[in-house]
């Protein structure tokens, strides 16, 4: 790929642009740039140019821009979920948008015009110091001089560029580019977001229907919690605030709803989201008691439970069972080893549960049936599925597992070096058959047994996702397919595959907020962007998507 080449500032800053290239590429200069200078004097102009090339393709690597938000009548919330879709993570306010900057260690680089107009200029002050605090991050910010944000952050040890400063222009040339173009430029037409307009924050169909921004913008500003929409919205705004149609914004702003919310307000959301491509089943949001939100959702499976049934752990390692039809609880396994990553179920309702030490164990599912008088105190040898997990437990000694799926077919787990391992659940002494499938480690896996013909032989059919954004199809008794299932610039979060009515199914969400559904039969692909992290997945025998996180569990059919 051909390197860019970069035009000339404007205005005979030729200076000034020449100053903050030579910034990017010092590693051991200041984190944060403060360009500042008087109302019209380029600022603007000069953050454009370097805007402009910094995201085109073929630029040099410390030169590239990543992110880029014009904060200019935007709200904390707008320019936090504008800055994470820009650097593909999610984030519901500014704590968990630092938290996930500071986990994601790829260097990146922001430019923030207009500090001073933002709407709550303090706080995200506030915010570009905590920023200002990674070493793989680097700042660029705008605001006029003397202002109270720009004597904060000039205080803040910042390298300064003050552009009313005679040393950031060459008059020669300023003088050339002016008798090129006319005199000095025009100031820059205000951002949509400084534009005044009236939301009406009681009516759902018009928080649909107006722009998203400016409805940010006075939930933020405004307490008052209009019969919940204001917790809904919040809660998902990140993905309200795409570019989308009002039925899905209706859509997504409905599966943020809590049951406090005002009960007229479901039925006009679900009138209103009646021509998007899902429709939700049910939700359980944090602090919901009827029925009760079953708390954060770690790790999750239908995989060979019983019709209408689904395993989910939560942030402390506790298993339960719920009705997929609506939520309710149906059993609970005490706290195992805690956090947990993966879930797989046995023949004989032995749970294996992988944790984030790569370590697992084995469980018996809720309600299941257990041997029982003589002929179980008699026979006291292992159990195959007492076998394959002690097979498992060596395995992951050598080999620590940051992902797990099973079916009657196949067993598999994933490991930091993207290999993944598959063993037989018939033939648990052997071992297992491996393939590395990723560059980086695995993320999530799903299966699917497929079946042969009429005399109910099955042959598994894996699917690895990994840190690399590839989803990738392997049975392990043959070579992998060479090109991907699915491909994106974002690492898998989770998988699921189940049968439906309509063929088999693939789920996959990716860390950046979308989840996709795909029809692996027909090739048609349903997406959607819930507005939140998703941490699991589950697919279940009728073609409903259960999507669990942090704070949300939802059940959505395909239209």
């Amino acid at each position: 790929m051909s390197v860019t080449k970069w035009a000339r500032p404007a205005v005979g800053r030729e200076p000034a642009g020449a100053a903050l290239l030579a910034w990017l590429a010092d590693s051991s200069a200041a984190v944060l740039c403060l360009v500042t200078g008087g109302a019209g004097c380029g600022k603007s102009t000069l953050l454009a140019w370097l805007v402009g090339h910094g995201t085109r393709a073929g630029t040099e690597r410390e030169r590239v821009v990543h992110a880029f938000v014009p904060l200019a009548g935007l709200s904390v919330r707008g320019a936090v979920w504008t800055l994470a879709d820009q650097l593909g993570l999610m984030a519901r306010g500014p704590e968990e948008f630092l938290a996930r900057l500071t986990a994601d260690r790829r260097p990146v680089t922001i430019v923030l015009p207009d500090l001073h107009a933002a709407t709550d200029p303090g706080v995200l002050t506030e915010l570009v110091l905590a920023l200002s605090t990674q070493d793989h991050v680097r700042l660029v910010v705008e605001t006029r001089s003397d202002t109270p944000v720009h004597r904060q952050l000039a205080a803040s040890g910042a390298a300064v560029m003050d552009l009313d400063e005679p040393r950031w222009t060459d008059e020669a040339r300023r003088r050339s580019w002016n008798a090129a173009h006319g005199e000095t430029i025009a100031p820059p037409a205000p951002e949509r977001h400084q534009v005044a307009a009236v939301v009406e924050l009681n009516d759902p169909a018009a928080l649909c229907a107006a722009d998203p921004w400016l409805v940010t913008a006075a939930f933020d500003a405004d307490q008052e919690e209009r019969g919940g929409l204001r917790s809904a919205w919040l809660r998902a705004g990140q993905s309200l605030c795409r570019d989308q149609d009002s039925a899905e914004r209706a859509l997504v702003l409905l599966t943020a709803l809590g049951d406090a919310a005002d009960p007229r307000l479901r039925p006009e959301l679900d009138q209103l989201a009646a021509t998007a491509g899902w429709r939700l089943g049910w939700s359980r949001i944090r602090g919901d008691m009827a029925p009760p939100w079953p708390g954060p959702v770690f790790a999750m499976t239908t995989a060979g439970l019983p019709a209408g049934q689904a395993l989910l752990a939560d942030h402390q390692g506790v298993l339960r069972t719920v009705n997929t039809a609506d939520c309710t609880p149906n059993g609970r396994i005490p706290q195992l080893q805690s956090p947990l990553v993966g879930l797989g179920l046995l023949t004989d309702s032995t749970v294996l549960a992988l944790d984030d030490q790569g370590r697992v164990s084995a469980e018996t599912l809720p309600g299941a049936a257990r041997p029982t008088g003589l002929a179980a105190l008699l026979d006291d040898r292992p159990t195959p599925a007492q076998r394959l997990t002690d097979t498992l437990r060596t395995h992951l000694v050598r080999s620590a597992g940051r992902a797990l799926c099973a079916t009657p077919g196949v067993v598999a787990v994933g490991g930091g070096d993207g290999t993944v391992h598959a063993f037989t659940p018939g033939s648990p002494d052997e071992a297992p058959r491996t393939c590395r499938l990723h560059t980086g480690r695995v993320t999530a896996l799903a299966a699917l047994d497929l079946p042969l013909g009429d005399d109910g032989q099955t042959v598994p059919l894996l699917y690895s996702a990994g840190a690399d954004g590839r989803v990738r199809a392997w049975s392990p008794a043959a070579d992998p397919q060479l090109t991907p299932v699915a491909e994106r610039p974002s690492p898998v979060t989770a998988l699921s595959a189940t049968h439906t009515p309509r063929g088999p199914v693939l789920a996959v969400a990716w860390a950046d907020g979308l989840v996709e559904l795909r029809f692996l039969d027909g090739g048609e692909t349903r997406h959607l962007w819930p507005g939140t992290a998703v941490n699991a997945l589950a697919l279940t025998a009728d073609g409903s998507l259960l999507i669990g996180t942090d704070d949300r569990l939802l059940c959505l059919h395909p239209r």
